[in-house]
């Protein structure tokens, strides 16, 4: 049984830590869940459904699948494993990720197209649902490895927070798997097949974008020391402004401390 698996127990804890912390939940909500068909994904939907038994804030849990438009897609298998737990799947069946694969995208790359179209129709699905809170299923590495791609390729210290507002706070983000090691759901859903489905994902793109490379590179720090990891984690809540650089570095003074010629 789920309820007596170790990984499935912290998981379960962590989230409900997530939201008392970062007040998450108001009572009679409803609640959208984006699904991806990914693993961290179908672990929330599962963790916040079992959650309702116990909540002292009550709520409702309104799944969206996005299907990107590839060939090969899992939509139908998606929506039968929600019916499973009682609950209805809406999908929204788009070209996005042909699109954004294809000729007609010129400027950004693929995977960030995508992402930023899907994000776009998740919005405006959870509007349509009546839904003012959108739950993602964000780990605490996901978190981490946002914050390493943003110094490494937008030149900012920046990262996805537990509880977001946006359009004048009239809508909310969140991510009730912020304090969850993405290694808990792994092993959960690896020894839990037959409560969590793999599915394929048919995306060109899969396993090869900027996030896996940064993945990769935090794994071999977290193998030298295992507290690194939490460490990380603990000081983007321990920021120390007075010992940041300010006003902002511009690029042209960044390259004159460095001493290197601009490419």
């Amino acid at each position: 049984m789920l309820e007596k698996n170790k990984n499935y127990n912290k998981i379960f804890k962590s989230t409900g830590k997530a939201a008392f912390r970062y007040q998450m939940f108001e009572s009679g909500e409803r609640i959208a869940v984006g699904l991806s068909g990914g693993k961290d994904s179908l672990t929330l939907l599962r963790i916040l459904k079992d959650r309702q038994r116990i909540s002292a804030i009550p709520y409702t849990l309104h799944p969206i699948y996005v299907d990107p438009g590839f060939d090969g897609g899992f939509s139908d298998e998606l929506s039968r494993w929600c019916g499973e737990l009682g609950l209805h799947l809406t999908v929204e069946k788009t070209d996005h990720g042909p699109m954004a694969h294809g000729p007609e995208n010129r400027k950004k790359s693929p995977c960030f197209l995508c992402a930023l179209l899907r994000r776009k129709r998740l919005f405006s699905i959870s509007r349509e649902l009546d839904c003012k809170t959108l739950a993602l299923g964000h780990t605490k590495d996901d978190i981490i490895e946002t914050l390493f791609i943003n110094m490494c390729y937008a030149g900012k210290i920046g990262t996805m927070v537990p509880r977001q507002g946006l359009f004048k706070d009239t809508f909310h983000i969140i991510r009730p798997l912020s304090l969850v090691d993405e290694q808990h759901i792994i092993k959960l859903t690896r020894s839990f097949p037959e409560y969590f489905p793999v599915f394929s994902n048919p995306c060109p793109s899969a396993g090869q974008t900027r996030r896996r490379e940064i993945k990769d590179f935090l794994q071999t720090l977290y193998r030298q020391d295992r507290k690194i990891k939490s460490n990380i984690f603990r000081s983007m809540g321990n920021v120390r402004l007075e010992y940041m650089l300010y006003p902002p570095v511009r690029e042209a003074d960044n390259d004159s401390d460095t001493g290197e010629d601009r490419e």
